[in-house]
């Protein structure tokens, strides 16, 4: 298995780059979101890489985190959504967004991703959320760098769950809530009400 390329970027697509590595151009697939953060033409740039074994192919995948990579490979394990579905998926939101959108049960957000419907999505939030954790995640570096850890990853903080619930119906989508109520340090000390009013302030 090829753990990551790194070379010269020689062609850039909405769902393939081409690396050159020592004269070699090695085609790799990737996110939209991926090709539109790569390095300009002629420049230097790392992919991490799942390598995909077919009868009729070896197809390589690109990432240019780690984090991206892993929450790819926990796409593909979800029966029903390959490869293609993973990439589609993180088209439309990185790493980061697909974990809330789990972890908070948006299904709407994640079946925004073309060919994937409300269905797979389903699918997807009930194979992976008790195998998504903040802990390893580090999807707030704010939270860790003010608080020490994340107060989503406490189970008996009823604010943060009740200051969500609140949002959502306000309107709001679960994911957006989870993140603006994930931001608020020192929550623990808060009550429900001071929770949701400084949620409501970065929400604006």
């Amino acid at each position: 298995m090829i753990g990551f390329v790194r070379g010269i970027v020689e062609n850039v697509t909405e769902d393939n780059v081409v690396i050159d590595v020592n004269g070699i151009g090695y085609n790799v697939h990737v996110s939209a979101d991926t090709a539109s953060k790569m390095p300009s033409f002629g420049e230097e740039a790392k992919l991490y890489t799942y390598t995909s074994v077919r009868e009729d192919a070896i197809w390589l995948y690109g990432f240019l985190t780690r984090k991206d990579l892993e929450i790819f490979k926990k796409c593909i394990t979800v029966s029903g959504i390959g490869p293609k579905g993973a990439l589609s998926i993180l088209s439309v939101m990185d790493a980061d967004t697909l974990r809330y959108a789990i972890s908070a049960g948006d299904k709407k957000a994640i079946s925004k991703a073309p060919g994937v419907g409300p269905k797979m999505a389903e699918r997807l939030i009930l194979e992976l959320k008790d195998k998504i954790t903040y802990d390893d995640d580090l999807i707030d570096r704010e939270i860790e760098s003010t608080a020490g850890r994340s107060p989503l990853a406490s189970s008996d903080v009823p604010q943060i769950r009740e200051a969500v619930e609140a949002l959502v119906a306000l309107g709001y989508g679960q994911t957006e809530s989870l993140k603006a109520v994930s931001s608020i340090p020192d929550i623990e000390s808060m009550d429900s009400g001071a929770v949701l009013k400084a949620a409501l302030k970065k929400m604006f």
